[in-house]
């Protein structure tokens, strides 16, 4: 599916909309729990599982039919291993499989098997419950663009006061 919004936009409505509608709903561990083991910490936000939920949502519509595999290569990242050189960890797949599980529990993806290719993909249900928050995106997006001055009528930055002219030391 073609974006015409934020893709940051659009993740934040559909967590939002996961949150509200508890279609999703963190496991009692998920405030302990490292995304990944190139991860230091656990994530800060409270509502990360949302979040990631909405990413996987999104991954599963651009990538599908996709499974916990290459989601954990799309969702890794560098660890740092000190003075050693930087490299690649995948994310951890049980975020990541139990994200996919509550989203097919929800009827927003199912799994398919596609010229022996399997994943999971997106349903009607997901596919319209993606394209009603592009819709609210592009409608905020809209309303922002509104409200904004065009250049012209910005006012142009205040001018720094002017200086005294610095007096010579008299020899």
């Amino acid at each position: 599916m073609q974006y015409n919004v934020n893709p940051r936009d659009l993740n934040r409505e559909l967590a939002r909309e996961l949150k509200e509608r508890k279609l999703v709903t963190p496991p009692a561990w998920a405030p302990f729990a490292k995304t990944g083991s190139h991860r230091e910490r656990v994530p800060q936000s409270q509502d990360w599982w949302y979040h990631r939920a909405a990413a996987v949502l999104r991954a599963v519509d651009v990538k599908g039919p996709i499974g916990t595999a290459k989601l954990a290569v799309k969702f890794g990242g560098r660890k740092n291993r000190g003075v050693a050189p930087d490299q690649f960890r995948e994310a951890g797949t049980n975020v990541l499989r139990k994200c996919l599980q509550q989203l097919e529990k929800s009827k927003l993806v199912k799994q398919v098997d596609v010229q022996g290719h399997k994943g999971r993909a997106l349903t009607k249900d997901g596919a319209a419950f993606l394209k009603g928050a592009m819709s609210r995106c592009s409608t905020e997006e809209k309303q922002h663009a509104v409200h904004e001055k065009p250049m012209k009528e910005r006012a142009a930055p205040a001018a720094a006061p002017a200086r005294a002219p610095k007096k010579e030391a008299q020899e």
